[in-house]
């Protein structure tokens, strides 16, 4: 039997990968055919870079070669459009200093957690085990969709940083420092349940700290980021403040509809004493716990 393949190693695997991808959506744009539109040509080749990733999640069998791509490629999008644009907006350093905050923080969460590519988020498994047609659950469901999601998050970014013009200074600085606390709550969520798997004993189930007033405060904060970029496109849009929410409420639906469900269906079988924590704790939006009932 071989040995699991060393964290290390799988991190380089992955380092690898995304810089593949990157690069075949470099020369996408310096070289493929263009629309005319730079973010439809940017949506092109993010969804080739996603290619790529999945190409490497086949090859290697564990499609979480794509966990870390949601944080990674954030960042590298808002770049590639401030660098076109060409804009010198304060607006444009807040937005991009709340992205990279997000996504250094948010990949090092990752790679704190990541045991190595002998392990696969059990997510992925449940999803294509749910029916036929494995290879295009994976391609869409696992890899494209999310993709597309994080894109439609993205476009108040593109508006921020490409549009002319002043924007609505206090609605900008709203947003940055909302930016900030939502990456700030779910930073000390992430970190207090780390502290709590190191600690817990079996059958240990998470309601203290922040996870005492939600049972997902971490998604409550992912949220909250989406929420403030949509805040900066309205800012320096505000005639587009009707679509620019999409991508936020996009991630909500996902949160509430697919996240959720499964993870509190898995703990359900993994910890009976878990229903305790939904009878008392918000599901979501958080608020003081209920009392348990004498």
């Amino acid at each position: 039997m071989s040995k699991p393949m060393t964290k290390l190693r799988s991190l380089a695997l992955v380092t690898a990968a995304y810089v593949a991808a990157i690069a075949v959506a470099a020369e996408w744009l310096a070289w493929g055919p263009s629309t005319g539109r730079l973010w439809l040509d940017t949506l092109a080749a993010d969804v080739v870079a996603t290619l790529v990733v999945f190409a490497f999640s086949r090859a290697y069998g564990n499609s979480s070669f794509y966990d870390a791509y949601w944080s990674v490629i954030p960042p590298v999008l808002t770049v590639y459009w401030w660098s076109q644009a060409g804009s010198t907006h304060l607006r444009c350093w807040l937005v991009t200093a709340l992205v990279l905050v997000w996504s250094i923080r948010l990949t090092a969460n990752w790679v704190y957690g990541f045991a190595g590519l002998h392990h696969e988020d059990w997510r992925y498994a449940m999803l294509r085990d749910r029916g036929r047609g494995e290879f295009l659950v994976d391609l869409f469901g696992i890899h494209v969709i999310p993709t597309l999601q994080v894109f439609a998050g993205m476009l108040p970014v593109y508006v921020c940083v490409t549009r002319p013009g002043s924007d609505i200074h206090w609605l900008t600085a709203l947003a940055f420092a909302l930016g900030l606390a939502a990456v700030a709550f779910e930073a000390v969520a992430d970190l207090q349940l780390h502290r709590f798997a190191r600690q817990r004993r079996p059958g240990d189930v998470m309601d203290r700290g922040l996870w005492s007033w939600s049972r997902h405060p971490n998604y409550v904060g992912e949220f909250g980021f989406w929420f403030a970029l949509a805040l900066f496109g309205v800012a320096a849009a505000p005639e587009d403040a009707w679509w620019l929410f999409a991508g936020a409420l996009a991630m909500l639906a996902m949160l509430l509809g697919a996240s959720i469900p499964m993870m509190e269906k898995r703990s359900l079988e993994r910890r009976p004493d878990y229903q305790r924590v939904i009878d008392r704790v918000s599901r979501f939006v958080p608020r003081p716990p209920r009392q348990a009932a004498a």
